[in-house]
């Protein structure tokens, strides 16, 4: 049986090496499990350009590259905090940038894959700030700076962005339903995996449109991996959303 495994929003950093331990142990159990791996986000917590030497990027894509490695498709998409990966780390870990949105087409089924950054339209002050930095013009200025220039502005917009969080409500921090439902009609498809929100769930949807003949839809929410993991399952049977233990301080 064909199955792919889906994770997001781990946010990687030294200070938590708790995290790293579990995403290493979920690594090394899933290459008998799986055919493919998708990362949809915010693999690490800040990532300011492939030429940053870190310990933590290079156990990471180690890691990563021993799964490809067993005979695992490994499929890496950007998030809010890691747009700035580029291909020359992905090569390192043996993975495949993929553009949002992708269409994953696994047996009879065929999914969305988003990080869902795009689909929280009610934060405009955010999706300005997303336009600016997705352009290639920013990104090449940005990639130009030193890397104690790029670690300085990384460290303040991310101080910025935890001030302005705090300060908005809730549902403007969630995706848009209207926007959720626009792009699947857009796609002629019915059902969509995300994370971005640190929402997980299962949303089972009533489509305005038809998909095949039929109306209902599921959106699919990755939970973040903050006191344990989420991962989603999916096989020609369905889309099963599963939790991992909470996290241990144990070695990497």
């Amino acid at each position: 049986m064909h199955k792919a495994l889906l994770v997001s929003d781990l946010h990687l950093e030294p200070s938590r090496p708790d995290i790293t331990s579990s995403f290493f142990s979920f690594l090394r159990s899933v290459h008998t499990r799986c055919n493919a791996l998708f990362i949809l986000g915010d693999l690490f917590d800040v990532w300011i350009g492939d030429d940053e030497e870190s310990e933590l990027a290079a156990s990471v894509a180690r890691e990563l590259h021993l799964l490809h490695d067993s005979g695992v498709d490994i499929h890496l998409m950007h998030g809010n905090r890691d747009f700035l990966i580029g291909a020359e780390f992905a090569a390192r870990c043996g993975a495949q940038l993929v553009e949002e949105p992708h269409i994953l087409e696994l047996e009879m089924q065929r999914i969305v894959l988003l990080h869902g950054d795009v689909l929280c339209t009610r934060d405009s002050d955010y999706m300005e700030f997303r336009a600016m930095v997705r352009e290639k013009s920013w990104q090449a200025e940005f990639c130009s700076r030193s890397l104690q220039d790029r670690q300085a502005y990384a460290e303040k917009a991310r101080a910025q962005s935890k001030s302005a969080t705090s300060a908005k409500s809730s549902d403007i921090m969630d995706v848009t339903p209207e926007e959720v439902l626009r792009l699947l009609e857009e796609l002629g498809l019915s059902n969509m995996i995300h994370g971005h929100t640190h929402r997980p769930a299962v949303h089972e949807l009533d489509l305005p449109f038809a998909v095949g003949g039929a109306t209902q839809g599921r959106r699919v929410v990755l939970g973040a991996w903050d006191t344990q993991g989420w991962y989603c399952e999916v096989t020609e049977a369905g889309i099963t959303l599963e939790q991992l233990p909470p996290h241990t301080q144990s070695a990497s």
